[in-house]
This record gives C-alpha cells, structure tokens and sequence, in this order.
C-alpha cells in the first residue's frame, strides 16, 4: 500500500545518501585500475571477451573455466600485454564447495574481489516433450545453479567487505519465445536470471550493485545453430550476428565507475532482435 502524501513528508533517517567518490573525466571512470575482477566461462566467447576488456581497462582479473585450457593461456597473454595481475581457475561452477573455495582463494591471492562476473552458460535448444530429465538437470545446474552458487558466495564477500558489484549473462531468451526452435527450459532458465539479478539489486543495496546483460545472436559457439541462422538474420534488423568486441564495452560500463548510479537493470545487447 502506498504512503499517503502526509506521510511522505517525513524525511528518511539517513537519506538522501552521499554520492560516491570518483573521476569526472569520462575515461577515467571507464578505468579498472586498483580493482580486481572474477570472470566465469573466460576460455572464449563472451566471456573470454568480457576478461579482455577488463585487462584492457587495467583491472586486475581471476579468469574461471570449466574445462577448457584456452583460459591459462589467455591469462598468460593478458598479464603480459597489460601489465595486470591474472590467474586461471578451473572451477565447476555447479559445485557449490567449489564456488566457494575459489573464491576464498582469489580473495587470499588478489586480497578483495570488486566484481564477480557469472557468465558461464549452457545452451540445449529441445522442446521439453523431447528433453530427457537428465538433460533438463544438467541445463539447470549449469545456468541456474551455478549463477546462484556464485552470487551467494561473491555475495557474502561483498557484504562483509561493504562493496561489490554482480553482473550476470542473461539473454534475449528470458525476453522473447524463440523460434523456429522450441526451447522452454532454456528460456526458462534465463529469465530465472533476470528477476534473480533485478531482485539481488533490492537485497544488497547497502553494500553492492547487481546488474544483467542480455546477448542476442554472437559469432560464438553459443551463437545460432545452423536450423536458426537463417530465421535468426532476417529478424535482426542488422542482419548480422554481433562480433564479441561488440558487447564487452557493456560489462566495463557496469564494472566500472562509469555506471555507479545503475543497479537492476537488463542491457539487452541483440542488434534489435526482440524489437515489436
């Protein structure tokens, strides 16, 4: 129920609060230096994008990955072309005690973590009459689960350490129904992340801001599958799947100090895709 205008006149203890410190010069608040950054899923693709604009702006960053090796050497490569700090983890991110080891173990080795990054995703484009239960878990354990293990654990460092800041990789998916191919549970696992992210703003907004970006179709493994491309092309008002270099200005704008006044939004980053 809303407050009536008699009791909207009296003022909030405590409000409005400070602005917080920062450079006025635009560039300089684009700058990641002094701070440390977790990127999941960092091998390729978006993610392994995402980390290299991190190096790029100078911030220091811990790059986690499943499996794939790319991730050490392309920390190798960011170290040494940027004159930051960088290391690679593999970390199962649907693991729980893993989440939350590693990231005692960044905190131990890099000493705080300004932004966590949960990237990491899975993609299984199946109608659900057609989807196997055990497919269905391991979708969900993947984009559900492991989000949820790493906000909860990079959560807690934030509130103790009174600062943070959460993105997490959403999609066009938890926007739209897409087609040709049906896809409940993937969308559904999407759209988990948005309201999840939008409702974590409200729920740490003493200590940390939490914000999502929605990609549409990139030239990644994640991108569209040869029975989508086409459909895919002709309802992007671009006509092209995005380039990564395309969408990791977005994730510094809301890493950095650029975007100190934005929490609980979704930044749908898809070349018009999901316009009416």
């Amino acid at each position: 129920m809303s407050m009536s205008i008699e009791e909207c006149q009296t003022p909030r203890p405590g409000f409005p609060r400070p602005v917080p410190s920062g450079p006025t010069n635009v560039l300089e608040q684009f700058s990641m230096k002094g701070k440390v950054v977790v990127v999941t899923g960092a091998a390729e693709g978006i993610g392994g994008a995402v980390a290299d604009a991190m190096a790029e702006a100078g911030g220091d960053v811990a790059l986690w990955y499943n499996s794939n090796p790319e991730a050490e050497k392309r920390a190798e490569r960011l170290a040494k072309e940027h004159n930051v700090k960088t290391k690679a983890y593999s970390v199962n991110v649907t693991d729980p005690e893993a989440v939350k080891s590693n990231l005692d173990k960044v905190v131990a080795e890099f000493g705080k973590v300004d932004v966590f990054i949960a990237n990491a995703g899975t993609g299984d484009s199946q109608p659900l009459l057609e989807q196997s239960l055990d497919a269905y878990r391991n979708l969900m354990a993947v984009n559900v689960d492991g989000p949820v293990y790493c906000a909860k654990y990079a959560g807690q460092i934030f509130r103790q350490q009174g600062f943070g800041n959460l993105i997490l990789t959403g999609s066009i998916s938890s926007h739209i129904v897409n087609v040709p191919v049906d896809q409940p549970i993937y969308n559904g696992s999407k759209a988990f992340i948005t309201h999840m992210g939008k409702s974590l703003a409200r729920e740490w907004r003493d200590f940390a801001r939490v914000n999502i970006v929605s990609p549409g179709f990139f030239d990644t493994k994640m991108g569209a599958g040869p029975k989508v491309i086409t459909e895919g092309l002709r309802m992007i008002p671009l006509g092209r799947q995005g380039d990564t270099r395309e969408i990791k200005g977005v994730f510094l704008f809301l890493a950095s100090n650029a975007s100190s006044y934005v929490t609980g939004s979704d930044y749908l980053i898809d070349g018009g895709y999901v316009l009416p």
